[in-house]
């Protein structure tokens, strides 16, 4: 018979660590860092979710991290939740089952991290969940589904200040709370100062510091409907035609194909002030976000790293599971209507930013690293319990 769990005492003391999307790799870059320096036992899984050279190879040259000894294939060809779900599924508790580690550690809300955790939880493999506790309650969201679920089977849940925290003891959570802050603003203190040196990309587009809009748009709910899309076009036309700034595009190869498909490419392009790129390197990004006077996006990640960086931010939403950022003034929501995202835009436009960022110090992943070895150990030497 095939196994079909694991007891703790077929555990080995080492963790896996699962990636698959560009943010989720940003995420864990420090938390990579501080494993390999406090000299824990680990691998990565790369779950196949996300994979180009711009979205994901790129990123292990430019931070300088390993790349994962596991990659599963056949994800991105699969377009619907249940069927993309299911091969991660299966390929990562393929791969938990020769691995055998103790620990299984997952970041964010896309559906690699619930793939895993379901992986994990069926295999009694301890889960920790890093970013845990982040809610934007609209059930729309496919992210909100997926948060929600691995919060209620994590062992460890790590959150970002007392607002996560606070979150998971309403929801009577079983697993254990730590707050820790933010792996992000970890990324964002490591890699800002090696983007200024190696990247050129304000050089190469004639952009001027404080002198330009950064736009990303991803989410299926804006670039899978073509009047959502649409919108957001008309949006980028009338921001160039109040402000005069240049607009840079940094798009997702899901936007790109969504263009396409809706015959809006050739739209895009006669918009004045608005240059259209593939998805940016991370460096390249980071570089071009720190120095924008205005960011655009319905992306979480940039949302933060906006406000780490005190670049004024519109969100291309209804809701955000970063509230944060609106309470301090470094965010606003507008929808996705063309009047209140040009309306949102000119507002944050006369905000210059010295707000306090609220998602951490940049020690989160040293936090999670002295959590994680210190359960390695206390695994290890706990009796096996039945399985």
């Amino acid at each position: 018979m095939k196994t079909k769990t694991l007891k703790r005492k077929d555990l080995n003391p080492k963790v896996a660590v699962l990636l698959g999307t560009r943010p989720g790799l940003i995420m864990f870059s420090p938390v990579i860092r501080a494993l390999i320096k406090g000299r824990v036992d680990f691998f990565m899984i790369h779950s196949g979710q996300h994979y180009s050279y711009n979205m994901d190879e790129i990123l292990f040259e430019e931070l300088e991290i390993p790349k994962p000894s596991h990659y599963l294939t056949g994800v991105a060809e699969k377009k619907l939740h249940g069927a993309q779900t299911a091969v991660m599924l299966e390929g990562i508790e393929r791969v938990l089952i020769q691995e055998r580690p103790a620990i299984l550690l997952v970041g964010g809300d896309t559906n690699t991290n619930l793939a895993g955790a379901l992986a994990a939880r069926k295999l009694h493999i301890a889960i920790g969940h890093i970013e845990s506790g982040e809610r934007s309650y609209d059930w729309r969201i496919p992210e909100e589904h997926n948060r929600r679920m691995i919060d209620h089977i994590s062992e460890y849940l790590f959150v970002t200040n007392e607002k996560g925290n606070n979150q998971l003891l309403k929801e009577n959570v079983m697993g254990r709370t730590f707050i820790v802050g933010n792996t992000i603003v970890d990324a964002a203190f490591q890699n800002i100062e090696l983007a200024k040196k190696k990247s050129a990309i304000l050089e190469k587009h004639g952009l001027q510091e404080k002198k330009y809009i950064v736009l990303t748009a991803h989410r299926e709910e804006n670039v899978d409907h073509e009047e959502t899309l649409a919108n957001i076009l008309n949006a980028l036309e009338l921001m160039h035609q109040r402000t005069g700034l240049p607009i840079f595009f940094s798009a997702h190869p899901r936007t790109l194909n969504r263009l396409k498909i809706f015959q809006l490419t050739e739209r895009a392009g006669r918009i004045p002030g608005l240059i259209i790129s593939e998805a940016l390197g991370y460096l390249d990004f980071l570089r071009l976000l720190s120095g924008a006077r205005l960011a655009l996006t319905d992306s979480g990640g940039v949302q933060q790293e906006a406000c780490i960086f005190q670049v004024p931010c519109v969100t291309l939403r209804e809701v955000t599971e970063w509230t944060e950022t609106l309470e301090i003034g470094a965010n606003i929501l507008a929808g996705v209507a063309p009047e209140k995202i040009v309306a949102a835009g000119l507002e944050m436009l006369q905000r210059d930013g010295g707000w306090p960022i609220p998602f951490g110090d940049g020690a989160a992943a040293q936090r999670i690293v002295a959590v994680v070895k210190e359960e390695l150990g206390r695994l290890a030497g706990k009796p096996a319990s039945a399985a």
